[in-house]
Formats: C-alpha cells, sequence, structure tokens
C-alpha cells in the first residue's frame, strides 16, 4: 500500500508527462515512412522538433510543412495541435467521459491542474465548456474561410474544406502552423482569410475562463473577475499598441508593408500585431523586418495572452500584476489595488516568480543559440522569445540552425507550454511546508 502511494505522481508531473508522451508519439507517427513525402522517413530531429512545435502549439519548423509532410502527416499535426491546445489532461478527461461518463477525483484533480481551474467540484462541466468553447470557434472560422477559398481562389470543394479546417484549427489553438511554403504572405491584403484568423486567434488567447465568463455573463461587466477584466484590458491595449508600432516603423519598408495601399499596411501591421500574441501566422516576411520592430515584437511576444488557454508567454495577468505592483510601490501605497479588488500577496510571488524564470529561460536560450549557430543578437533573441513563448515567428533562421541549437528551442518550447510554476511544481513534487519563521531585515533596493 505504501508502495503505491509513493509512486503517485503530483497532479504537476501528470501535465509535464502527458505532454512528454504526446511529444513523443506524435515524433514516432511522423518519423513513420508514409508521414514524409519521397522516400525513408524523417529524422529523429524533424520529427521531434515538429511534433513538439505541434503539441506546444508554437509554429515554428525546420521543414515544410506543404512539401515535406505527406496528407498522413499534415493529419497527424494537425492532431498533435487540437490535442495540445485543448491539454493533454483536459483530452483524457473527456475521452473519460464519453466512455465512462464519469471522473475519478484524482482525474479531476489532474485536469484543474492543468486547466489552472481554482476548484475541481465542477470540473466536468469545465471540460465539455472548454471543448465545446474550441470546436464551436473553429466551425466559425470553418465555415468563413471555406466560401473564401472556394469562390475567391478557385478551390475545388474538398481542397476548400480542408485548407479551411487545417488553418482554423490552428488559428484557434495559436499554432501558426499553415499549408503555404510562405506561411500566409499571399493573403497579407485579403481581408476575408486574415481577419477570421485574427479573430480565432484573439479568442483562443483570451484564455477558456474568460471566454467561459463571458458567455454566460457578457451583459454584466460588473460581476467579471479581476482575471477576466486583467485579460481583456490588457489585451485590447497591447493589439492596439502592437498595430500602431509595427504600422508606423513598417510604413515605408518596401520590404513588408511598403509596397502596400494604405487600407493594407494597416491589415497587414494588424495581423503581424495579433500574431506576436502567441500565434505564429506571418503575412509578410518577418526576417526582412527593420530590427526596431524585432525588438518590439519581442516584447509582445514575451508577454503573450490570457491564461489556461490556447497562448503562451508570461501571460497578460503576470504583466499587468507586476504593473500595477511597481504603480502602488510609486504612490507609496500599502497594497495592491486592482479594478476595486485588493490583490493576494501570494499573486505577487507567483507573478515575480515567472518573470525572472523567463527571463532566464530566454537569456540562456538566446546566448546558446549564438554560441551553436554564430547568430547575431537580434536574430537568436527573436527565435528564443518566439519559441519560449510558444509563438512561433521566425526571422527565418529556425531551419538552418545545427541540431543542437534547433534542441534548444525544443527545450525553449516545451518549458514555454507547461509553465515555470508547473514544471518547478513538477519537479518539487509538493510544497514545502515550513514551521517557522526568521526576524525580519530590509536590504537597501536600488
Amino acid at each position: 500500500m505504501r508502495a503505491r502511494r509513493q509512486l503517485r505522481l503530483h497532479p504537476a508531473q501528470v501535465v509535464v508527462f502527458g505532454f512528454a508522451s504526446a511529444i513523443a508519439v506524435g515524433a514516432a507517427l511522423l518519423m513513420l515512412p508514409f508521414s514524409k513525402v519521397g522516400p525513408g522517413g524523417a529524422s529523429l530531429v524533424e520529427a521531434l522538433f515538429t511534433a513538439t512545435s505541434a503539441v506546444c502549439v508554437t509554429g515554428l519548423t525546420v521543414v515544410d510543412t506543404l512539401t515535406y509532410w505527406t496528407p498522413f502527416g499534415q493529419v497527424v499535426i494537425l492532431l498533435l495541435i487540437q490535442l495540445g491546445g485543448l491539454g493533454i489532461m483536459i483530452f483524457a478527461a473527456l475521452v473519460g467521459l464519453v466512455l465512462a461518463r464519469k471522473m475519478s477525483v484524482r482525474s479531476r484533480l489532474n485536469t484543474a491542474t492543468e486547466a489552472k481551474a481554482v476548484g475541481f467540484d465542477d470540473v466536468r462541466g469545465l471540460v465539455r465548456g472548454i471543448v465545446a468553447i474550441s470546436f464551436a470557434i473553429e466551425a466559425a472560422t470553418f465555415l468563413l474561410l471555406v466560401p473564401r477559398f472556394l469562390f475567391g481562389y478557385g478551390y475545388d470543394l474538398g481542397q476548400a474544406s480542408w485548407y479551411g479546417a487545417f488553418h482554423a484549427i490552428s488559428a484557434f489553438n495559436n499554432a501558426g502552423f499553415a499549408l503555404y511554403s510562405d506561411n500566409l504572405m499571399g493573403f497579407v491584403d485579403d481581408p476575408f482569410i486574415c481577419l477570421p484568423i485574427a479573430a480565432a486567434i484573439i479568442l483562443g488567447g483570451l484564455g477558456f475562463p474568460v471566454i467561459m465568463q463571458l458567455r454566460k455573463e457578457f451583459t454584466r461587466p460588473l460581476h467579471w473577475s479581476m482575471n477576466t477584466k486583467i485579460v481583456l484590458w490588457g489585451t485590447i491595449v497591447l493589439l492596439v499598441a502592437g498595430t500602431v508600432y509595427i504600422t508606423a516603423i513598417e510604413w515605408n519598408n518596401a520590404e513588408t508593408l511598403g509596397r502596400l495601399d494604405p487600407w493594407g499596411r494597416v491589415l497587414a501591421g494588424f495581423f503581424q500585431s495579433v500574431q506576436t500574441r502567441t500565434a505564429g501566422f506571418n503575412s509578410v516576411d518577418v526576417g526582412l523586418m527593420r530590427d526596431e520592430s524585432w525588438l518590439g515584437m519581442d516584447v509582445l511576444m514575451f508577454i503573450g495572452g490570457g491564461p489556461a488557454g490556447t497562448a503562451g508567454g508570461i501571460k497578460v495577468t503576470t504583466f499587468a500584476v507586476l504593473f500595477f505592483i511597481m504603480m502602488t510601490e510609486l504612490r507609496g501605497e500599502g497594497s495592491v489595488n486592482i479594478f476595486g479588488k485588493r490583490l493576494s500577496r501570494a499573486v505577487h510571488r507567483q507573478a515575480i516568480t515567472v518573470v525572472l524564470i523567463a527571463v532566464a529561460a530566454v537569456v540562456a536560450g538566446a546566448a546558446l543559440l549564438m554560441l551553436l549557430s554564430g547568430e547575431n543578437l537580434d536574430q537568436a533573441l527573436f527565435e528564443a522569445v518566439s519559441a519560449f513563448a510558444t509563438v512561433g515567428l521566425s526571422t527565418g533562421i529556425t531551419a538552418d540552425l545545427p541540431i543542437a541549437a534547433q534542441l534548444v528551442l525544443v527545450a525553449l518550447m516545451f518549458l514555454g507550454r507547461i509553465g515555470p510554476l508547473t514544471l518547478g511544481s513538477a519537479i518539487a513534487m509538493r510544497e514545502r511546508r515550513i514551521l517557522y519563521e526568521f526576524p525580519k531585515e530590509r536590504p537597501a533596493i536600488g
């Protein structure tokens, strides 16, 4: 009995193990000869990188999705994206509900851990809600894209349906995989393709808790939680700021926005701003953008989207908490108040921990990329942030990196998708309770 108890995994460990297992299975499937175009199968690194990018809904690639993978391989990638976007434990709980129509306490706890739920009394309702929201938004995006592919680009019904389904799922899950060798650059000024994809990305980036509350209490904003208000306001501010910044910097760049008409420039600037929220599609060549644009996009990618959704980064809520802590300290106030509510001090420590681990991971990753590949700081930092924040945007160097550098990106994608706190909890296994306190003392700050 004691041996069985010792073998039980912490919920955070189960989440980490679930994602790692999905990546391993996906890589094995992609290594099969009929997953790759031409003779032989994909190499271990190609399959592992692609599977990690798909499960972690990132979008970085070392091979061309359209020409390298067969339809079977593309279906495997799409399933991995859907699995990674929903969450491994949520998907497992869904299977259990369908087959057994019940969930064990352990399963509810694991699912609540992955979904960042406060409690786990109604995890069954949570799972059903997440799945229903995902499929509804993906279906709506699909229905908007298919007619455009049919009548605007002359695709037959089967091809339009496949392209519509693939890009709808990839968009809502913030994955950034596309069935075009130039990603979505061929649709740079087409609002009927760019806007539905951007809308799906934004909704996926809000996070399931926000979407579920808006679905129930959209007309009662006074009832919205602090999390919902922070995510909505943060999303609006970052999207507008990102659009203005990227559009202004790239306005006269003939290699990106400069060749478009004014409306096309604004659309392309907005679309790229949306992508930095961890989506990874690109309608212009990122490698030809100005260094100033890369720096601004680094910041936007690092912040990311809302928690408990398909987005990555440190999350809008983490950034907002640190911002309000700073403002409180500058004003000399004793407690942090946000939207009429006092912020728990435990959240202060969590936000600081997430940011410091994220900064350490990005800096270490960028340094390793520079050492292993010889790339300059701008490109190495961009790739490192993109991988950790599970964005998928690239300056075009990913496929040409040496194997060791590509494995660094694999590690960053995995850490970014699992989350520093979840991975740390999985390693630590349990909270350490200290039954005593030391005397207080204040060091000099600043």
